[in-house]
């Protein structure tokens, strides 16, 4: 029986080449946390989680989090629990008009009108 660890909406299957610590971490990873607020959640050191992330990209051979999440996606060693939405979301991202993108503006541009009075102009001599 293949044991398997559950964190937010991420199921995480052991025994398919990470180590549990490492497959924890990826959970967390694959629901967006950082590696400080992975090691707050934890409980642990920054330096401890980014040692077991870069463990985990080396054995799954990617050099981004966002490739180890995918290869840990391919290789079926992680799966959103919500595969459904998971799907929905999928097919959102390939459409080209989807109301989910952000939609960016232009910055304004600012312009600075200077004028230069010559001392003469700004004060009329009168006689």
């Amino acid at each position: 029986m293949e044991s398997t660890i559950t964190n937010g909406g991420w199921k995480g299957h052991l025994g398919r080449g990470l180590a549990p610590r490492e497959l924890e971490f990826l959970l967390w990873i694959a629901q967006g946390f950082t590696s400080k607020e992975i090691a707050r959640e934890a409980g642990i050191e920054y330096g401890s989680v980014k040692n077991r992330l870069t463990s985990a990209m080396f054995k799954m051979g990617v050099t981004k989090r966002t490739a180890l999440v995918a290869e840990a996606m391919k290789r079926q060693i992680i799966t959103p629990l919500c595969f459904v939405l998971a799907a929905l979301l999928a097919m959102h991202s390939m459409l080209g008009d989807s109301p989910l993108q952000r939609d960016r503006r232009v910055p304004e541009r600012r312009i600075a009108h200077v004028r230069i009075v010559r001392r003469a102009e700004c004060c009329e001599l009168t006689v």
